[in-house]
């Protein structure tokens, strides 16, 4: 079996293409969130707090709802052409969004744009054009777009919402849409053969045991309480920042720019203490702790401009180390056999959450004030970090994977029982139908140390089914 370290063209293409898909998809979704609730005002009933929430999570209600059938749908029906409907509804949504002239026309269209859940399906497609030994990288790569993504929106929305008005935007959105329509049919390979892959897509047989998994459940309850606390702060953030400032919302960017600059210069640490050195559950405990701690500072300080940027500078540093922490936890965590299935559940947690906090945060700030909303959020933290001290110290393992020939049954598990019994291999399954070996191995190990575990796993798959390394 050749083991190669580098990605071929083909994989490089596949994945920095597909990363492009997940970029523009979001840039057009999140561009909104820093100038929305200040913009709503235009439309004829956007001053009402609670429509102005449900517009902002309207998407992610039918993007939960749509994420995982799109996923197991493209199965079947293909990966392209689950994605060409999906980014078409993101068009349409958009463009509905942007003839608007009040605020139900932008729920619904935002709702429009949501039920394009094309997540699952681009991460299928990816896995059918990537060798198991590199869809790990691959994947990294989409999941670092997303976060630069999520970045380079809250400084380019103020600005160019200036120049384009909140209409604009959304005309920009079903742009970029278009656009990624374009890379999908003339960047992005065509796979070979499509097929279910256990790492990257679920399975409904293994959601009742992802479901009833104690550990995986704090984490699902984590993401969701997250992004329903980051999407009722952009009700409320926004509007106050104009309101105890003399910076109208085109410059808001100012204020964004050097607050996430600092927070990521702070998370990189963090994450290599968490990563490298075994730390992940004090890391993890002490975000959740940092994150309540920003809720807590907002409530009391959201009409002091500098309560603000402070606040909002423990938020965001807590944000991303929780952010980048989430899924490595759910890799960790999860069986290896039903990663593909805990990731779908776990995205579908978070976009409830955005549903959630969309319409608790509006209703919150309608009724009861601005500093109420953070009082909801840090009873949200409250409640996750109750849940983190009693988290199970995660194994600290990576996860690498190798094709397989054809095996039965029988060959796969003898094959896995063989590795596991290999010293500092946490955990070994071979599934036959997929052709494909997952393996975790202790991460505290040296380069050299690892490369030796992984030539004995190579030395046993040759020995063992006829094959040369």
């Amino acid at each position: 079996m050749m083991h190669t370290e580098k990605m071929s063209p083909q994989e490089r293409q596949a994945s920095m293409s597909l990363a492009s898909i997940y970029g523009l998809r979001m840039l057009g979704m999140f561009l909104i969130l820093p100038i929305f609730s200040i913009y709503a005002a235009h439309y004829e009933g956007g001053n009402n707090s609670v429509l102005v929430g449900a517009a902002l999570g309207a998407y992610g209600l039918t993007q939960a709802l749509f994420q995982l059938p799109f996923g197991m749908a493209s199965d079947k029906f293909g990966r392209k052409k689950m994605i060409y409907i999906g980014l078409g509804m993101l068009i349409m949504g958009s463009v509905i969004a942007a003839l608007a002239t009040d605020i139900y026309m932008v729920i619904i269209g935002r709702a429009v744009q949501g039920a394009g859940a094309v997540s699952a399906v681009v991460t299928a497609l990816l896995a059918d054009l990537t060798r198991e030994e590199h869809r790990t990288k691959a994947m990294a790569t989409i999941g670092a777009t997303i976060g630069v993504t999520f970045a380079i929106s809250l400084v380019l929305g103020p600005a160019l919402a200036h120049g384009l008005g909140i209409a604009g935007i959304f005309w920009l959105t079903a742009i970029l849409a278009t656009l990624a329509v374009m890379v999908i049919k003339f960047a992005v390979p065509n796979p070979q053969i499509s097929h279910f892959h256990s790492d990257a897509s679920a399975a409904p047989a293994k959601l009742n045991d992802v479901l009833k998994n104690g550990q995986l459940l704090r984490l699902n309850y984590g993401i969701f309480a997250l992004h329903a606390a980051q999407m009722a702060m952009f009700i409320v953030v926004p509007l106050a920042i104009q309101n105890s400032s003399s910076l109208d919302v085109n410059h808001h960017w100012q204020v964004y720019l050097p607050i996430l600059m600092g927070s990521f210069l702070l998370m990189i640490p963090a994450i290599v203490m968490a990563e490298k050195k075994g730390q992940l559950k004090t890391v993890f405990i002490s975000a959740v702790a940092l994150m309540l701690l920003a809720q807590l500072s907002f409530a009391g300080l959201i009409t002091h401009f500098w309560g603000i940027i402070a606040s909002l500078f423990a938020y965001f540093v807590a944000f991303n180390i929780l952010e980048a922490s989430l899924p490595s936890l759910i890799s960790k965590l999860a069986p290896a056999a039903a990663k593909g299935t805990a990731m779908g559940v776990y995205n579908t947690a978070q976009s409830l959450g955005v549903a959630v906090g969309g319409l608790a945060g509006g209703y919150l700030a309608h009724h009861y004030g601005q500093p109420i909303v953070f009082v909801f959020c840090a009873v949200l933290m409250s409640v996750w970090l109750l849940l983190t001290l009693s988290m199970k110290a995660p194994p600290s393992v990576r996860t690498k994977m190798y094709h397989l020939p054809d095996l039965n049954e029988q060959q796969a598990k003898q094959l896995a029982d063989k590795i596991t019994n290999i010293a500092d291999v946490h955990e070994a399954v071979a599934i036959a139908k997929e052709n494909m070996l997952i393996v975790k191995l202790n991460n505290q190990q040296s380069a050299e140390q690892l490369s030796t575990i992984e030539q004995k796993i190579l030395e046993l798959i040759g020995a063992n089914h006829g094959i040369s390394e």
